[in-house]
């Protein structure tokens, strides 16, 4: 398998339970890795492990809603436990996506985008990287969004959050790359998933603007998560990957 061989690694990744989360979770799995699922809903991590380990796979559930730092933190501290006392690859994934007018984002709203798309990755890595750093190994992935790039309408919110983790990804690299901890971004264009399903013609429409002309499936987003948590991706570093079908480059 060579590069793609992750076997001996502790992979967490959050946002586990569905989408591009569970699709990771899987592909992770496959190459070998010891694969934390960390999600709120109980039953729906417990079915996406269930199936990782029929696959073949090592996989446990953790539950957390990463609300708030000692959310952040417990998570961190069960799944250094779980994993035998590290954890080698962890993927940022957790994440909402509300669309609408600025002049509607309740400060609640605003909260909960940022406590959960900036604020709890900010505080696993401050709990998880340092200890990569110190055995003088890790990945980082975080998962970000093609409108990070651009202004849409109505997505202000979404998009500034992202932004601020694509910039995140850079200053971590910057910090923890020359001690052996490689940090990433992917940029997902429109995928379907469960979490997009409501948006019905709204996610094709979005998708026809890019040169793929369609949505991207759940698993191709998370073949380039995968990479970049691989030795493959040895010597990138601070990179922001856009998976959006071409949508950013033209």
């Amino acid at each position: 398998m060579g590069s793609v061989d992750l076997s001996g690694r502790v992979a967490l990744v959050t946002g586990a339970t569905s989408g591009i989360g569970a699709a990771t979770a899987a592909l992770l799995a496959e190459r070998g890795a010891h694969v934390l699922v960390a999600g709120r809903d109980a039953s729906r991590g417990e079915k996406v492990v269930a199936s990782l380990r029929a696959g073949g796979g090592t996989a446990d559930f953790l539950a957390a809603d990463l609300r708030d730092a000692e959310s952040a933190r417990q998570l961190a501290q069960q799944a250094t436990d779980l994993g035998g006392g590290r954890v080698d690859i962890l993927v940022n994934n957790a994440g909402v996506f509300p669309f609408g007018p600025t002049e509607q984002a309740s400060p609640s709203d605003v909260d909960a985008v940022y406590d959960l798309n900036v604020k709890a990755p900010f505080y696993l890595v401050a709990r998880l990287a340092p200890a990569m750093a110190d055995r003088g190994h890790g990945a980082i992935v975080n998962v970000s969004t093609m409108v990070a790039e651009y202004g849409v309408a109505g997505m202000a919110l979404y998009g500034s959050s992202k932004a601020a983790l694509n910039l995140l990804t850079k200053a971590w690299a910057a910090e923890f790359g020359p001690r052996g901890v490689r940090v990433n971004s992917v940029e997902p264009g429109p995928t379907r998933t469960e979490g997009t399903a409501a948006m019905g013609d709204g996610l094709d429409a979005l998708a026809a603007q890019a040169p793929a002309g369609r949505p991207a499936e759940a698993q191709e987003i998370a073949e380039a998560i995968a990479y970049l948590a691989g030795d493959g991706a040895s010597f990138v570093q601070g990179a922001v990957l856009p998976v959006d079908g071409g949508r950013t480059a033209v």
